[in-house]
């Protein structure tokens, strides 16, 4: 599809170009549908790109792959970050997906039947919008992290790269789910390193080859079919799958007590520069690295499409009170693997059935 030499109303606009909706994108372009995805990235991949240099996904290989393009790699490997981005941009040119680069929304709003969205001063219309942009949009640090003294340097995790952005001294890092682990055991190689917080519980196995022929077959099973919006133990479940961190899976507490890392109570503030731990211990620390998650952003969205601000009412992705809009790559979504490589291209599929075609592609197509 030529992206760039067409006029009128799409049919959809799909607003995310990670791995959710590349894989939608897949399913449309089937269906011979009229759409658009837009990504904010310069590149397809950089959500991936862009993470620290070390970081490799927990899924194997065989598992990590979009609908039509199975992921070139041995199917018990664990791909690092750049495998993955380069993988979602040769997905994307391989199937000539319209993906936009470059493009963040500012606004969507709805015009009698059909949404508009802007950005710098372009805008495109369609009868159906997906926003694909995930559940990693805004990072997330307590308001008392200004309050640390200037001479501590920190970042969040979505823009930590390497040791080599950290300052001679201690490191303290804020927040024991998955990422805070990892990070931990690699900073703890240069740097004495401190850890804060309570890990929401540890998979029982090791993580690697053996697990990914025996052991995660199972969670992936569970993940997409028995830990779903459609079963009550999937409902019982949802809410405290969002409320506390995911297990830890490749490091455990275990590997960080033998690195050395010393495992603290959460962090609850600042006192004259450092951080307070729940304790009343004060940290005299270099560097603080807040691996404290990330928080949900449709401030770009109508509040009339929301629930205060937040994901509205949806079942599936599709939106109960506003026809033509719809979600993917959300945490739990529908089940608990919706925001993982497996799940998103499952919901995909599922949406692809449920978008209204209200036009043929010879009556109206893309808008830039």
């Amino acid at each position: 599809m030529n992206n760039n030499r067409v006029t009128g109303t799409l049919d959809t606009l799909i607003i995310g170009g990670g791995q959710a909706g590349l894989a939608l994108g897949h399913y449309l372009k089937e269906q011979n549908r009229t759409f658009l995805i837009l990504d904010a990235h310069p590149r397809t991949g950089d959500a991936w790109r862009q993470r620290w240099d070390s970081l490799r996904v927990f899924t194997p290989a065989k598992y990590d792959g979009l609908p039509g393009m199975p992921f070139p790699a041995d199917p018990l490997s664990f791909p690092g970050k750049d495998d993955v981005a380069g993988y979602l941009e040769g997905y994307a040119a391989r199937f000539d997906l319209p993906v936009l680069n470059g493009v963040r929304i500012e606004h969507l709003w709805r015009d009698g039947n059909r949404f508009v969205a802007a950005s710098n001063g372009r805008r495109w219309e369609a009868h159906n919008v997906v926003v694909a942009t995930g559940c990693s949009q805004a990072p997330n640090t307590p308001d008392f992290a200004a309050e640390l003294n200037a001479a501590v340097v920190q970042f969040h995790s979505s823009e930590y790269r390497n040791l080599g952005q950290l300052q001679e001294g201690p490191v303290l890092v804020v927040g024991l789910g998955n990422s805070g682990a990892e990070i931990g055991l690699e900073v703890s190689r240069t740097h004495p390193t401190v850890v804060a917080g309570n890990p929401g519980g540890e998979i029982p196995v090791k993580h690697g080859r053996a697990a990914a022929r025996y052991f995660l077959p199972v969670v992936r099973f569970v993940g997409l079919h028995v830990l779903t919006l459609s079963n009550p133990i999937g409902r019982k479940a949802a809410p405290s799958f969002k409320a506390h961190a995911a297990p830890l899976i490749r490091t455990k507490s275990k590997d960080l007590a033998a690195a050395g890392v010393r495992l603290v109570p959460r962090v609850a503030g600042v006192e004259n520069g450092l951080p307070v731990l729940a304790d009343g211990t004060r940290l005299e620390v270099s560097n603080v690295i807040w691996c404290t998650g990330f928080r949900d952003d449709f401030g770009w969205m109508d509040p009339e499409m929301l629930d205060g601000g937040a994901l509205p009412r949806q079942r599936r992705g599709v939106a109960l009170d506003t026809p033509g809009l719809f979600f993917l790559g959300q945490e739990f979504m529908y089940a608990a693997a919706s925001a993982t490589l497996p799940g998103a291209c499952r919901d995909a599929r599922y949406l692809a059935g449920r978008i209204p075609v209200p036009v043929t592609r010879e009556s109206a197509s893309a808008a830039i």
